[in-house]
């Protein structure tokens, strides 16, 4: 038939519906049921607030029935609008990652230039220890450090405060930080708190350790040179990586560096440059 062919309904269905047309709608007492709940909320009442007022007034109805003749006759639930500054606020809490703008270019010549930073593990006691290490580039130096017990926020951003601390650097603005996409440094927090400082942030492609090879060989030597396995107490364990770190910046001597230690080649480079 040309009018079943327009409205896409097969012979067979048409001609069941003639022959069942003058019966009353099955669905429709319990639609009426519904209906009422649904009205005396105002429409904001969803199928299962529906099914528990039926419920406490008697009806029983199985929930996937309500869901059906809802959907049946239309009977839409008035959701609430979204709050936009919650929404805005969301989106501004996401977690972001930055351009490789470092791009391995490991050469720096200038210090206080470009700092490479990331996490590592010490297993201690049965446990891990964390460490948070800021890295000079072009010295060498490590600019700022911190242990924690937790792979926590604060690990990083007390590595942060460290560095603004240091009294051998004058500003940290214009400095470029590189760092691979941890979850840390893609943190608002930390974005945020490297913008307040003006700081240019950096970070590794997804998946490339290469991009911020620097700060991973520091942490070889560490492992190599680092004598906690006795340390008793996590403060003796702190106190360790401490001197470690002042051995390393002006005692340690670097091939690579003129045989100096990085500090003495930060000198150096300064001098030069003045």
């Amino acid at each position: 038939m040309l009018l079943c062919r327009i409205a896409k309904v097969s012979t067979s269905g048409y001609y069941r519906w003639l022959e069942h047309r003058e019966e009353p709608e099955k669905d429709y007492d319990d639609y009426l049921l519904i209906k009422t709940v649904f009205d005396k909320g105002k429409g904001k009442r969803g199928s299962r607030t529906i099914k528990m007022k039926m419920a406490k007034d008697g009806i029983r109805m199985n929930l996937k029935k309500i869901q059906r003749i809802m959907k049946k006759y239309g009977l839409e639930t008035k959701t609430r609008r979204k709050n936009p500054y919650k929404m805005i606020m969301k989106k501004t809490a996401e977690h972001r990652t930055a351009p490789n703008i470092l791009s391995r270019d490991f050469k720096q010549i200038v210090p206080h230039k470009a700092f490479s930073t990331d996490i590592t593990y010490l297993w201690w006691n049965h446990q891990f220890v964390y460490l948070s290490v800021i890295k000079d580039l072009a010295t060498g130096e490590a600019v700022a450090w911190k242990t924690s017990r937790r792979l926590e926020m604060p690990l990083v951003m007390e590595t942060i405060e460290a560095l603004i601390r240091n009294k051998s650097i004058e500003s940290l603005k214009d400095i470029l930080i590189h760092s691979d996409q941890g979850f840390h440094y893609t943190n608002p927090l930390y974005i945020q708190k490297l913008k307040d400082l003006k700081m240019i942030q950096s970070m590794s492609r997804k998946g490339n350790c290469i991009d911020n090879s620097p700060i991973e060989s520091f942490f070889g030597h560490l492992k190599d040179d680092l004598d906690y396995k006795n340390c008793k107490t996590f403060e003796e364990l702190s106190f360790c990586v401490d001197e470690y770190m002042g051995y390393y910046n002006n005692e340690r001597q670097q091939w690579e560096r003129k045989k100096m230690t990085p500090v003495e080649y930060r000198n150096h480079l300064l001098k030069s440059d003045g």
